[in-house]
């Protein structure tokens, strides 16, 4: 039994690519860990404010000096925390929006970029990432064709998030992706090719 984040970006709300994939994803988990949660967390629903001075001073703040003002002011990022460290497996829907993931996820990642936390950096000076244990898979949903040909080196999507989690420690991350969605010729079967694509490692 394994618990499993589904994290939503997407703002199209039921018709997205990525969260329908990101369904698929869970069903084919679900059927290998039989008895597995699922929790979702749509960020496209959530007023998730960007980075600020005053908000990365409290990220850096140790919580024994927090008043309750600060503690209250920071809590949904520690919920994003605590959703992450207690999943098992997490999966982060990724639709590609001009060349890159939306805004929102974005925001998520640096909300669950935590010193002393998330990650640290040993003697040598090298970053260590302290989000050990997880699996993840990418839903990855694209107008276009980026996984290969002339559209690869847009592809800021996959590469990112594998380099960033991977920074914070989650370096088993597999992809599946949609694309050529606005492709004629492609898109009539691009979703039921990717959902035939899913494998569960």
């Amino acid at each position: 039994m394994k618990h499993i984040l589904h994290v939503i970006s997407s703002i199209q709300g039921n018709e997205s690519y990525s969260k329908k994939l990101g369904n698929a994803i869970i069903e084919k988990i679900q059927q290998k860990y039989d008895g597995s949660t699922v929790e979702e967390l749509n960020l496209a629903e959530k007023e998730i404010p960007h980075l600020d001075a005053e908000f990365l001073g409290k990220l850096f703040t140790p919580s024994n000096l927090f008043n309750s003002d600060k503690k209250q002011s920071i809590h949904f990022a520690d919920d994003f925390l605590k959703q992450l460290q207690n999943a098992d497996i997490i999966v982060i829907g990724a639709p590609l929006y001009n060349f890159t993931i939306p805004s929102q996820l974005k925001s998520w990642i640096d909300y669950i970029t935590r010193p002393g936390i998330t990650f640290g950096y040993g003697e040598d000076g090298r970053p260590i990432g302290l989000v050990t244990g997880k699996k993840i898979y990418i839903a990855m949903a694209s107008g276009g064709i980026y996984s290969e040909g002339p559209g690869k080196v847009n592809d800021f999507v996959v590469p990112y998030l594998q380099a960033f989690l991977g920074f914070l420690g989650m370096t088993d991350l597999t992809a599946f992706r949609a694309e050529g969605l606005k492709v004629s010729g492609i898109k009539e079967l691009a979703m039921e090719k990717a959902i035939k694509s899913i494998v569960i490692d």
